[in-house]
């Protein structure tokens, strides 16, 4: 199936997912904040969900929440009209003198009209959560092209210069730097080290990585 995008931005689509997060995962079990949910939710549901949703809250319920924060980590076009959501609710869910707080995430349908009226298909359905990435960037390796006396001189004269920069004038950097590359920033700081130094050569001279 061919699937011709529609939109380009997603802004219309986040906003009216939040919109609705903040309603639908905000309770309490009074009768008058049932009622009032239940209208607010109307708002974003199609009247199929609405009938489903009727008795998904109830007075005989032992919490309340309220939505802290809706986080949009993605929107996918999943059919000509069609939109999913992949969003993370937090809550703070009171129960008693008991509150704690809860981080979920989600995935939700939308339907989006011509105009761009909207309107949600399908119920929040739990998903997996987003997970820090395991990537590392690969180390630079030395250039084995540049001798150990290259590579000492040059850590050597960066090592003196680092010493001297946070205080040096105009006139001092000229003698370590080319032209105009750094101004003098005639601050209080202690040199400590140059860390994991890597050499290689550059066009015409040597470069050196990981001050």
């Amino acid at each position: 199936e061919t699937i011709q995008l529609r939109l380009n931005d997603t802004n219309g689509i986040e906003n009216f997912v939040k919109n609705f997060c903040k309603s639908y995962y905000t309770w309490s079990n009074s009768k008058e904040a049932i009622e009032a949910r239940t209208q607010a939710i109307s708002r974003y549901l199609t009247k199929e969900l609405q009938d489903l949703n009727v008795d998904t809250i109830r007075t005989d319920i032992p919490t309340s929440s309220t939505v802290t924060d809706v986080i949009i980590w993605d929107i996918e076009q999943s059919g000509e009209n069609a939109f999913t959501a992949t969003y993370e609710v937090d809550q703070q869910i009171k129960e008693g003198d008991q509150t704690r707080n809860v981080s979920e995430t989600y995935t939700v349908k939308v339907h989006v009209d011509a105009d761009g009226d909207m309107v949600i298909i399908q119920n929040p359905t739990l998903a997996p959560a987003m997970e820090k990435s395991s990537y590392e960037p690969k180390a630079q390796e030395a250039d084995n092209s540049v001798d150990a006396d290259t590579v000492n001189d040059a850590t050597a004269f960066l090592e003196t210069f680092f010493k001297l920069y946070p205080t040096a004038t105009e006139t001092e950097l000229a003698y370590y730097v080319e032209g105009n590359a750094l101004e003098p920033i005639n601050g209080d700081y202690l040199y400590s080290e140059l860390g994991n130094p890597v050499v290689y050569k550059g066009r015409g001279q040597c470069r050196k990585s990981r001050y």
